[in-house]
């Protein structure tokens, strides 16, 4: 299963937010290191198809795509060399796919900022040069252990360039990559290597803005603390709520669904005995790679995909119905998936 780290400054709402996303309850203190070892949580996946496909299969199980979220502790300035158990905090986050910066953007005078004053550029820049940092150790340190290894010249010659491209303050991802380079890029877990998403942590009296930039980067706006507390409402009294605020979409499900493309997925959909299933799989995934994803034994034994569009079902509205409109096509094994794909895998067991 993919995973999201939550990082952030001490005090920036991290675990605030990872609560009010995974409806969890762990510690929020209003003082640096509440969190220790990181928090965990499977997340559902917002997803409106859902219903819709569970109303035509008649299911009364209905399973939706989830990732984990991981709440790991605050970062300060300096985490690279240490400061405040940084080394220990940085190792959790190489272990994540992605990652969702938190940025502080309101005022609270019981909560203390650690710089003193709120100034969300200046936090999202430091935790940005701590990352940076730490990857430039990385490099140096593969470097030294290749230096005298005739054979692992282009991979010095590669990893030099990639350490001046970090040092003028660029993320790894952002570095040109052929397959060779990808393949090195990989094996260091480097922490600019991971697709990042900012969240600006907002006032409540800033609810309804559309985008906050920081910086010149665009950010989700979300209360924490609000989704946190309307999470105790009943369904129908948080809709109309967030729409006497003139909000959207709350900015959970937002989150959650950028998160989703962050990590370049899409949903495909199985209906069989009584469980409707949502799989999260990555784009270019070809269907015998989705039956592995269900079971080992359909992907073994896998000999076709029958396959509907979530759009040509919901018009057919059955299976049956567009099995018989010759709806539903056949496909084999190096056919590639799509958002929304409906599938009935056939395989000799």
């Amino acid at each position: 299963m993919l995973s999201v780290g939550i990082v952030g400054l001490p005090n920036a709402g991290k675990t605030t937010l990872f609560n009010a996303l995974t409806q969890s309850s762990a510690l929020v203190a209003p003082f640096p290191f509440s969190t220790v070892e990181p928090n965990h949580a499977i997340v559902p996946i917002p997803d409106e198809r859902l219903q819709v496909l569970a109303n035509i299969f008649s299911q009364q199980v209905v399973k939706p795509a989830t990732i984990e979220f991981v709440d790991v502790a605050g970062l300060v300035k300096g985490a690279h060399q240490g400061e405040g158990l940084g080394n220990q905090f940085l190792a959790h986050l190489r272990e994540v796919d992605a990652i969702v910066h938190i940025v502080r953007c309101f005022s609270n005078p019981s909560i203390p900022h650690l710089e003193g004053t709120v100034d969300p550029h200046r936090d999202l820049e430091i935790i940005n040069t701590e990352l940076l940092y730490a990857d430039l150790e990385t490099i140096d340190r593969r470097l030294e252990r290749i230096k005298k290894k005739p054979e692992a010249g282009e991979e010095r010659r590669i990893l030099e360039q990639l350490k001046e491209h970090i040092a003028k303050g660029n993320w790894a991802n952002t570095f040109p990559q052929d397959e060779k380079t990808r393949e090195i890029i990989r094996a260091l877990f480097l922490l600019t290597s991971k697709p990042c998403l900012i969240v600006a942590n907002i006032d409540e009296n800033d609810i309804g803005k559309e985008r906050i930039v920081i910086g010149e980067k665009e950010a989700i706006p979300i209360c924490a603390k609000l989704e946190a507390d309307i999470l105790e409402l009943a369904p129908e009294e948080r809709e109309e709520y967030l729409q006497t605020a003139g909000v959207k979409e709350g900015g959970l499900t937002r989150l959650l669904k950028e998160c989703y493309r962050l990590l370049d997925l899409i949903t495909f959909y199985t209906g069989v005995g009584k469980e409707l299933t949502a799989w999260p799989i990555r784009q270019g995934t070809t269907a015998w790679e989705a039956a592995g994803k269900i079971h080992s034994d359909i992907q073994k034994g896998f000999i076709r995909a029958e396959v509907i569009s979530f759009d040509e079902l919901r018009r057919a509205g059955s299976w049956a119905t567009a099995k018989e409109k010759g709806m539903i096509r056949i496909e084999g094994k190096g056919y590639i998936m799509r958002d929304g794909d409906v599938v009935y895998f056939r395989f000799q067991p």
